[in-house]
């Protein structure tokens, strides 16, 4: 089970981490168009044009910064998960010495 919450939780930091990519490419080809655009777009329609795109690029930061905290706090799950499978794993281990070494002594 332990397994499977590990392997949902990168899967997890996996969809994030390529969505973060995406709109970042995105916002990238946005702000080129932007100045490619902005010597030869002038007037009311271009200032409306300039504060459409500042808003967008402002709620894409949010986005951007939202995603960065998710991978942030699924990063420190992992890490948790990766510790509470070392403890399994060491419990494990010394159930199976205590009963090897109940086993060699009634074996004799």
């Amino acid at each position: 089970m332990q397994q499977s919450e590990v392997r949902a939780t990168k899967n997890g930091i996996q969809a994030l981490e390529m969505a973060y990519s995406g709109i970042f490419k995105i916002r990238q080809d946005v702000q080129n168009t932007r100045f490619n655009l902005a010597a030869g777009y002038k007037g009311s329609d271009g200032g409306a044009f300039q504060d459409l795109i500042s808003s967008w690029e402002d709620q894409a930061d949010v986005i951007l910064r939202n995603l960065e905290e998710m991978v942030d706090k699924l990063n420190q799950t992992l890490t948790k998960q990766h510790q509470q499978q070392g403890s399994s794993n060491e419990s494990i281990n010394q159930g199976f010495q205590e009963a090897r070494a109940v086993f060699d002594t009634l074996h004799g």
